[in-house]
């Protein structure tokens, strides 16, 4: 065993680095611990919590290639985060400007779930506790 706790943080490389702050903090609500730009490699680092949890860096470089997310390819698939009323959280989300997938139902556990999109467009799902 290599003694795997938890999952520490997901890191996300983004285009457009105000942008994509202001989708992670402004829509999807989560709290900035430390922002440093580093000048060295011409890039922001942004630590980002949910509920006082670190759990994503948000990265920005000057000129990233884009990563196809459809068709998928091989990679990381999306983020999923749990919430517990999903109608209330897609009429959320599209106050804010944000369109969502019509609401699915996983055919193994029950639960339903959606898909919107961060700015570069990486798939973002919600799934019902």
């Amino acid at each position: 065993m290599i003694g795997l706790k938890k999952v520490h943080h997901i890191a996300v490389i983004c285009s457009d680095y105000e942008r994509s702050k202001a989708f992670y903090t402004s829509i999807l609500g989560l709290t900035i611990i430390r922002e440093v730009y580093r000048q060295q490699r011409q890039s922001y680092k942004l630590d980002l919590a949910l509920n006082g949890q670190y759990i994503l860096e948000l990265f920005s470089f000057p000129n990233p290639p884009a990563r196809p997310s459809r068709p998928e390819a091989t990679g990381l698939r999306h983020l999923a985060f749990e919430v517990d009323d999903l109608e209330e959280t897609v009429k959320t989300i599209q106050e804010k400007g944000v369109s969502a997938e019509p609401i699915r139902t996983d055919e193994f556990t029950g639960k339903r779930f959606t898909f919107i999109s961060d700015p570069d467009e990486l798939p973002i799902e919600f799934y019902e506790s």
